[in-house]
Formats: structure tokens, C-alpha cells, sequence
């Protein structure tokens, strides 16, 4: 007899979706009230994480760098993303110490930054570029970096008062980043080491 995994209601709450088990290792986010199953991450994109992870050790705690971290955003319903990398705050890292999942609710402190790799497709590009833009600012975040292997490209999302002002690298201009300041890489560095 095959055993089928539950059905989610039709429409979440943030805790319907923090009490969610189907039983399988499916990676989910939630998206006004929907789950969204998460793809599996090309080779390239999990390249790029792991070689920015090892690089921010060098000039953070390796207790304040995290992958698979969710973060609650706002939206018109629950919503949670699952950004490719983050960078806590020492109080978004304090705010998760004994919790049982690793999310950051809407009343916990943000985190400094999250990182996304744009996976192929418009539709990855607009939940990126568009609307993470978006939640992520009205969240608070300091920084929000988009890394782009298609275009090429490394846009830095600073937060000023309320929402983001852009700024896109390319080539071998170095990154600024206030979160880390030392970070010296460039956008060519680093997305030429997604194809390794």
C-alpha cells in the first residue's frame, strides 16, 4: 500500500507552515499563503554560495553565516523565503539560539544581509529582482546582494530610509559592501568561480 504525503490547506498561516511536515526532504517557501516548492540548485549557483561562504569567514564569525536560514517577509498573506546565503546580525543569530527551525519571524530582528543567485528563467529573475527586492527592503534588511551569472552582474541593495538604492557590478570593480567592509572581491571573482 503507497502512502501519499498530507495535502496543505489551500491557503497557510505562518504557523500552519511552521507546522507543515510531508514527510519528504522537499524544500519549501511560502508565498502569500501557498507553498512553493523550492528547485534543486544548479551546480553553478551552489558553487557561487560556497565560495562566498568561505570568503565571508575571513572576515566574520562563522556562527553569523548561514544557508537553508528562512526569513519571514511581508506580504498580502504568510510569506517566508529561503535566501542562498545570509549573514545574521549578532542579534538575528541570538534571536534563533534554542528555537527548533531556523526562521527569522517578522518579530525577530533581520538579519545584515541575504544573497540570491538568479537561477535561469524570467520567472526566477522577476521573484529576484522584483519582488525579494521588495520584501526583503520592507523587512529591513541592511543589504541584499543579487549575483547574476546570465547578465554577469553583482547589484548591492543598500537600505536607506525604507527602501533600496542599487548598485550594479560588473567586470573587475571591487564590491562595497557596509556589512563587509573589507570585501574586496569583484563581481568578475566571483561569478567566474560558479564555473569552476
Amino acid at each position: 500500500m503507497t502512502q501519499t504525503a498530507p495535502k496543505p490547506p489551500k491557503l497557510l498561516t505562518m504557523e500552519d507552515y511552521l507546522d507543515y511536515d510531508d514527510g519528504t526532504d522537499t524544500r519549501y517557501e511560502l508565498v502569500d499563503g501557498e507553498l512553493v516548492e523550492m528547485p534543486v540548485e544548479s551546480q553553478v549557483n551552489l558553487n557561487i554560495v560556497k565560495y562566498l561562504l568561505f570568503e565571508f569567514a575571513k572576515y566574520l564569525p562563522i556562527a553569523l553565516l548561514a544557508t537553508m536560514t528562512e526569513v519571514e517577509v511581508s506580504g498580502k498573506r504568510a510569506k517566508s523565503r529561503v535566501p542562498d546565503l545570509m549573514v545574521h546580525s549578532e542579534e538575528s543569530c541570538s534571536a534563533l539560539s534554542g528555537g527548533k527551525r531556523a526562521i527569522l519571524l517578522r518579530d525577530m530582528p533581520p538579519p545584515a544581509l541575504v544573497i540570491e543567485v538568479v537561477s535561469p528563467g524570467q520567472e526566477n529573475r522577476d521573484r529576484d529582482y522584483r519582488f525579494k527586492h521588495t520584501e526583503y527592503a520592507a523587512r529591513g534588511i541592511n543589504e541584499y546582494w543579487i549575483i547574476d551569472p546570465e547578465l554577469q552582474q553583482v547589484t548591492v541593495c543598500l537600505w536607506v530610509n525604507g527602501q533600496y538604492e542599487d548598485t550594479v557590478y560588473q567586470g573587475d570593480t571591487p564590491i562595497q559592501s557596509t556589512v563587509v567592509p573589507d570585501f574586496k572581491l569583484s563581481a568578475a571573482q566571483i561569478l567566474a568561480f560558479g564555473q569552476n
